[in-house]
């Protein structure tokens, strides 16, 4: 059996009056595609806050293979609250998890901004400010960022939710098309069955105290409805 890049055992996380998640159990495979679906407050993003490291569990493990600092990162939200003022042009943005604080780029850093821009087809909008841009643009401006650091793991938190129709399977085509030809890995939390049943691989349905891992070739978006309670799609 392979190595997964991450597995996640026993994991129990809990606030005050609020028992999240009991004996959770999964593996993120390397190359894989995964999403996970469920309705909304079942904790989605507390798992994803897990896997950061930004909660600590009360029970169990998260493992990273070989290591946690050998495993590059990149996430893409699901909005971003900027107004038209907001200063940076795309380009600016992209290159800000290269640059940092500092005000210059290495030649191999601008290639790498310029890599990401293609591939997220922005690159010819890249002195709009991203405060002009409009929500599809912003997106792909995410998702470049997200990518410029070249991680092994991608996470999108409900990346696609604020979107149109068109928009949403625009996006998704570029992580599907980055999931095959680079080998990252896609977490992709969502509630939209559809979207996660055409893209995903695998699935991981999430009910409070329950959970179910699998293909997601195996199930249709009514047996996803089934173990999800999800219903507004």
């Amino acid at each position: 059996m392979t190595e997964p890049l991450i597995a996640v055992q026993h994991l129990e996380i809990a606030f005050p009056n609020n028992q999240v998640f009991k004996d959770l159990n999964f593996d993120i495979q390397r190359g894989d595609f995964l999403t996970v679906i469920g309705e909304n407050g079942v904790g989605k993003t507390t798992l994803i806050r897990a896997l950061l490291g930004m909660v600590k569990p009360a029970a169990g493990q998260i493992k990273y293979y070989p290591n946690k600092k050998a495993i590059r990162v990149g996430y893409v939200p699901q909005f971003r609250n900027l107004d038209q003022e907001y200063p940076l042009t795309i380009e600016d943005f992209v290159s800000l998890n290269l640059r940092g604080w500092r005000p210059w780029l290495s030649k191999a850093e601008r290639r790498q901004v310029e890599t990401a821009m293609a591939v997220t087809n922005v690159k010819k909008i890249r002195q709009r400010p991203l405060g002009m841009a409009s929500g599809g643009e912003k997106q792909r401006a995410y998702l470049a960022q997200a990518i410029v650091e070249q991680p092994q793991l991608l996470i999108l938190d409900e990346s696609t939710a604020s979107l149109d129709n068109e928009m949403k399977y625009e996006l998704l085509d570029l992580v599907q098309n980055l999931n095959q030809t680079s080998d990252i890995t896609v977490f992709f939390v969502t509630h939209d069955l559809p979207l996660a049943k055409q893209y995903a691989k695998h699935y991981l349905a999430l009910k409070p105290g329950q959970q179910q891992f699998g293909n997601i070739a195996d199930m249709s978006v009514e047996a996803l409805k089934e173990v999800t309670n999800v219903s507004d799609v």
